[in-house]
C-alpha cells in the first residue's frame, strides 16, 4: 500500500486551508496525502501518528514569539496560535517516534525552535539579509539561489552529493538562526541565511526554507525529488514498525536500576534514564533483561554478604517497576512470558545479574537468585573475581590469581547449568570464556559484547570467539556502547550495524543479536536510547536481511538459549 502522508493544513478565519501543490506533489511523489487540521488533543495526536507513515509540516504565518521565550520585534506578524499549540508538541511526538518529517518555510521554522534552534524573528532587522526572501511574482516561480552543501541529505537526494547551487522561491521573514541538537545546516543563500537544516544522526528528518511544493502548480517537477525522499522513507518507517509490532523486540541488557538511587519515574519520560516506560513505547521495544550491576569492592576488601544485600535489592527494585505498572509492565521469567505479554500489550522485563561478584563464594546463591527468576548472570565485570578473569583486571589485584575459571568458578558454571541460568560471558577474559564453553553442557551467551577485528576493545569478541559460539550453540549481542563500537568514538547506528553484519558473517545468522547496555555508558548517535531502537531495524532492513532475519537478531537467537538452558535446568 502506499504511504500516508500527513500534512499540516493552515488556519485562519475558522477554516483549515492546504495549498493544492502539498497534496499534488505528495501524490505524484507516490504518497497518499491527509490534511490535518489544527487540534492539540494529545491522545489524537498519538492516534495520528500511528495512522501516519510520514509528516511534512506545512508554510504558514509567524511562530509566536513566546514560545521562542522571546518578546516580539514590532516586524512580526500575529501568531497563529491554533497551529502553534499544534505543532509544537506534535513535531516533538513524531520525531520520538522516528518519523519521517519534512518542514517547508514555516515548517522549518518549527521543525527547528520544537527541538531546541533558534529563530530570527525578523531576518531583515537581526541579520541584515540582502536578498528580497518574500518574492512579489507567481509562487512557482524561482527569486535567488541557494548553496547546498557537499556530502549532505539535500545533495544526495538533488543527485549531486559533492554540492551545487540550486534555484528556489521564497515567501518568508522569519528564518533558522541556529539549528537545533542534532541538526546541520545544509543550504544557505548568499547572504548566508539559512535555507535547509538536516539530521546529523541519520534520521529522516528535513526542513527547507523554500516553498518545494509550488513548482509542480507552474509544470515543474524539479523539487519532486524532495518529495520522493519522504515517500520513501515513508515506506521504509511502514515497513519498521509492522515489524516491531509483529515481532517480539527484545533488548537483552540495560543497567537502569543503576538509577534507582536517583528515585527515578519509570513510567514517566525520566530524562535521566535511557529506558523508561515512554521510550520503550516510542520505540516499540517490547521487552529488556534489566540488570543488577554489582560494583566491585578493591581487592583485598571484599565484603560478600553486602554484595548479596545489594543484589536483593536491586531485584527487589525490578520487580517493583512492574508492582506499580500492572497493566502495563509485567516480569518475564521464560520466553513464553515475553509473547503472552506482549500479546496483553504489556512490556516485559527480565532479571539478570552483572557481576558474579553477587554470589560471592557461596555457591548456594546460584540457586537462590535462580529461584527469584534471574535468567543470566554475567560472570564478572572489571575486575577478576572469585570465578574468573576480567577482561580488564585491575591493576593490582592480588587476591584472584586465575588466568581463566576458577575452580570454584567451574562450579559455578555447573550450577548455573543445573537450575537453569545462563552463563554470561560478557566482561571475560578470553581465557576464562573458553573454559567457560569447555565446562557448560548448555551455550553460552555474551549479553552485551561487540566485534574486536571492527574495535579492538578487551571487551569486544575476536573472529576465533565467534565461531566458538557458534559452534556451541551460543549467541553474542552487540553491545551499542561508543567505545566497543568505533575505537576513535563518535559511533552511530551504521557503525553499530555493522558490527551485527561482520559479526553475522563470522558467526552466522542465529549466533548474533543486540544487547544495548543503555544505562551503563550504552547509546550511540542514531540509536541514543529506548525510543531510537526502530532506526537499527531501518537499517537491518535497508541491509536488504529478511524479515526472520531481523526477527532473530532482535531477540529470538537469543531466546533460544534461553530455553534450550531454562529446559535442561531444575524448575525454578
Amino acid at each position: 500500500m502506499k504511504p500516508i502522508i500527513a500534512i499540516t493544513g493552515n488556519y485562519g478565519e475558522g477554516k483549515c486551508t492546504l495549498l493544492e501543490g502539498y497534496y499534488q506533489s505528495v501524490l505524484a511523489a507516490g504518497g497518499v496525502p491527509l490534511v490535518v487540521p489544527p487540534f492539540s488533543d494529545e491522545a489524537a495526536l498519538e492516534s495520528l501518528l500511528e495512522a501516519a507513515d510520514g509528516i511534512i509540516f506545512s508554510g504558514g504565518g509567524d511562530i509566536a514569539c513566546s514560545l521562542l521565550g522571546e518578546e516580539p520585534l514590532p516586524e512580526v506578524g500575529a501568531p497563529n496560535v491554533p497551529r502553534d499549540e499544534q505543532e509544537w508538541p506534535l513535531v516533538q511526538m513524531a520525531v520520538r517516534k522516528q518519523m519521517p518529517v519534512l518542514g517547508i518555510c514555516r515548517g522549518i521554522q518549527m521543525l527547528t525552535a520544537a527541538l531546541g534552534g533558534k529563530l530570527y524573528q525578523d531576518i531583515y532587522v537581526q541579520a541584515q539579509a540582502q536578498i528580497h526572501h518574500e518574492q512579489d511574482t507567481e509562487r512557482y516561480m524561482t527569486s535567488h539561489r541557494v548553496d547546498i552543501a557537499s556530502d549532505s541529505l539535500l545533495a544526495r537526494i538533488f543527485g549531486h552529493p559533492e554540492g551545487f547551487s540550486l534555484p528556489v522561491n521564497s515567501f518568508h521573514h522569519q528564518a533558522v538562526r541556529e539549528p537545533a541538537p542534532g541538526f546541520r545546516v545544509s543550504a544557505r543563500s548568499s547572504d548566508g541565511i539559512i535555507e535547509a537544516v538536516e539530521s546529523t544522526e541519520g534520521k529522516p528528518l528535513l526542513g527547507v526554507q523554500w516553498h518545494p511544493e509550488c513548482m509542480i502548480l507552474g509544470g515543474d517537477d524539479s523539487m519532486l525529488p524532495v518529495f520522493r525522499w519522504l515517500v520513501g522513507e515513508a515506506v521504509v518507517y511502514a515497513l519498521t514498525r509492522k515489524f516491531h509490532n509483529e515481532h517480539l523486540i527484545l533488548d537483552t541488557h540495560c543497567d537502569t536500576p543503576m538509577f534507582f538511587h536517583q528515585n527515578i519515574a519509570f513510567n514517566e519520560r525520566d530524562s535521566r534514564i535511557l529506558v523508561n516506560l515512554p521510550n520503550m513505547t516510542d520505540g516499540r521495544l517490547d521487552a529488556t533483561i534489566m540488570v543488577a550491576y554489582l560494583q566491585q569492592d578493591l581487592p583485598g576488601h571484599y565484603d560478600y554478604a553486602a554484595a548479596a544485600r545489594k543484589a536483593e535489592s536491586l531485584l527487589d527494585g525490578i520487580e517493583q517497576l512492574a508492582k506499580d505498572n500492572p497493566a502495563r509492565i509485567a516480569i518475564a521469567r521464560t520466553p513464553e512470558d515475553l509473547f503472552k505479554n506482549k500479546k496483553e500489550g504489556k512490556k516485559s522485563i527480565m532479571l539478570g545479574i552483572e557481576n558474579g561478584y553477587a554470589v560471592g563464594e557461596d555457591l548456594s546463591l546460584v540457586e537462590h537468585f535462580r529461584r527469584r527468576g534471574v535468567v543470566y548472570m554475567t560472570l564478572c565485570h572489571n575486575g577478576n573475581n572469585a570465578i574468573c578473569a576480567s577482561a580488564r583486571p585491575r591493576e593490582e589485584e592480588p587476591t584472584f590469581t586465575h588466568k581463566g575459571l576458577s575452580a570454584f568458578g567451574r562450579e559455578v558454571v555447573r550450577e548455573m547449568n543445573r537450575v537453569g541460568m545462563m552463563v554470561d560471558l560478557s566482561h571475560a577474559a578470553e581465557e576464562s570464556f573458553y573454559d567457560a564453553l569447555a565446562c557448560s553442557s548448555t551455550p553460552i551467551v555474551c549479553s552485551h559484547s561487540s566485534s574486536k577485528a571492527l574495535c579492538n576493545h578487551p571487551r569486544n569478541l575476536t573472529d576465533d570467539q565467534l565461531r566458538a559460539l557458534r559452534e556451541c550453540g551460543g549467541v553474542a549481542q552487540v553491545c551499542l556502547y561508543d567505545g566497543f563500537i568505533r575505537q576513535e568514538g563518535g559511533a552511530t547506528a551504521d557503525d553499530a550495524v555493522r558490527h551485527i553484519l561482520h559479526m553475522i558473517d563470522v558467526a552466522g545468522i542465529e549466533h548474533v543479536g543486540i544487547g544495548t547496555d543503555f544505562d551503563g555508558d550504552g547509546g550511540i548517535v542514531g540509536c541514543a536510547n529506548a525510543a531510537e531502537v526502530m532506526n537499527i531495524t531501518r537499517r537491518l532492513i535497508a541491509e536488504g536481511l529478511s524479515e526472520d532475519d531481523i526477527a532473530r537478531i532482535w531477540g529470538l537467537n537469543f531466546l533460544r538459549v534461553m530455553s534450550q538452558v531454562q529446559r535442561a535446568g531444575v524448575s525454578p
